[in-house]
């Protein structure tokens, strides 16, 4: 009688390595991702100062020059408005455009970035005002299509969202990309804020001696 062997099974197959294991194309496109979006992360945020402060500047400096500006006669007409009669072009024109030269550059230098940011939201919130004191020369139709002057007003909506972008970064804070690392950092700055509230002061702060 024939002893039964044991089948011995055959060895399985190992499942193909994926593309990211072997350093496939998918793999690679996706470092290429990463690179590209922490570049975007690590500059976006000076380069969005930077070109907020070239803005500012160009304009600014544009409106010692009466006539070059087409906001110019909004602008005085409203800071008339505002003033009751009492401030004149001859005095708001070359006041505004000191006050948004001084923006430009506080942004493109960097320094006294919260007091600059501070500055440029109160000059921003002043530009929104034409829409409501003027509606007949900033809508042809209101208040859905607006005139070449209303769209230049309402462009500044972008403006206030790059400052907001750059002030909240003003105390040296950064971008971070990837989201598990976000979330850590979240964590972090929400005990740091609760220890402020609490102990009046800054967690990093040494204890003063009595």
């Amino acid at each position: 009688m024939n002893s039964m062997k044991p089948e011995i099974a055959a060895p399985q197959e190992r499942s193909p390595m994926p593309a990211q294991e072997r350093g496939g194309l998918s793999w690679r496109l996706h470092l290429l991702e990463l690179r590209m979006i922490g570049w975007w992360a690590q500059h976006g945020i000076t380069l969005l100062r930077l070109s907020l402060g070239v803005v500012f500047l160009w304009f600014g400096v544009q409106k010692f020059f009466p006539g070059l500006s087409v906001a110019q006669e909004l602008a005085t007409h409203t800071i008339s408005v505002l003033s009751f009669g009492r401030i004149h072009p001859g005095v708001s024109l070359p006041l505004l455009a000191s006050w948004e030269t001084l923006i430009g550059l506080g942004l493109l230098s960097g320094r006294f970035l919260r007091v600059t940011i501070v500055l440029l939201l109160a000059q921003m919130a002043g530009t929104f005002l034409p829409l409501v004191f003027f509606p007949h020369e900033t809508f042809k139709f209101f208040p859905l299509i607006p005139t070449l002057e209303g769209q230049y007003i309402i462009k500044n909506l972008v403006l206030v969202s790059a400052a907001l972008v750059v002030g909240a970064t003003s105390r040296g804070g950064r971008l971070i990309y990837d989201a598990d690392a976000a979330a850590t950092a979240e964590n972090v700055q929400s005990l740091q804020q609760r220890f402020r509230r609490r102990f009046h002061r800054d967690p990093e702060a040494p204890r003063k001696r009595i």
